[in-house]
């Protein structure tokens, strides 16, 4: 399926999403993208349906071919202090705030969004496989924050966060068990085996 690559005729958009809420530990990271009307290319999708390898090749494409867009991220401090949505959202925001182009509709994955600069926003339920800014965003949030994963395995590499990039596998939750949290785990999340 095509992805859409205008919601609207007339307005500039940004499409949001972020990566990182399941996870047990490390940040949320959001990103926004705003396209170029000249901007092609069909591999972009979900990423989550991508490779790693397909996902960090299409990274410098993005970057290099859309007319704005911005990464933002937001600690596992702040997570347990505000909750992963608000957190989440809240990413998203930060991201819409370092974009250099104002952008007049705003398109996030998703169900959930608090109002933005009085910019209106559009909600869309698997937006990152439907919508081609979305899509894109979902892409260089992912991609920054596994590499992100990748660095701090290198700190704690018992947890194995180069292959599960904080999510709650098993091995993920052995080391857990066995280790204790790192200052990057989330307090607030509890283990599938609790």
């Amino acid at each position: 399926m095509e992805l859409i690559k205008k919601w609207s005729n007339f307005y500039t958009e940004a499409g949001c999403d972020e990566v990182g809420r399941g996870c047990l530990c490390g940040p949320v990271v959001a990103a926004s993208v705003i396209l170029d009307e000249n901007f092609n290319q069909s591999l972009i999708n979900d990423s989550k349906k991508l490779s790693f390898k397909t996902r960090m090749e299409l990274d410098s494409y993005i970057k290099d071919n859309v007319k704005n867009y911005a990464i933002a991220e937001l600690s596992a401090e702040f997570i347990d202090q505000h909750n992963i949505l608000n957190a989440s959202i809240h990413a998203m925001h930060n991201a819409l705030d370092k974009l250099t182009i104002k952008p007049e509709l705003i398109l996030v994955d998703g169900n959930k969004f608090h109002p933005y600069n009085y910019i209106p926003h559009e909600c869309i339920i698997k937006g990152d496989s439907k919508v081609l800014a979305i899509a894109a965003a979902s892409i260089l949030a992912k991609n920054y924050r596994d590499k992100l994963m990748i660095n701090l395995h290198d700190e704690y590499p018992e947890y194995g966060w180069n292959t599960n990039f904080g999510y709650a596998t098993k091995k993920h939750q052995e080391a857990l068990i066995k280790h204790g949290p790192t200052k990057y785990h989330r307090k607030s999340f509890r283990l599938k085996y609790d």
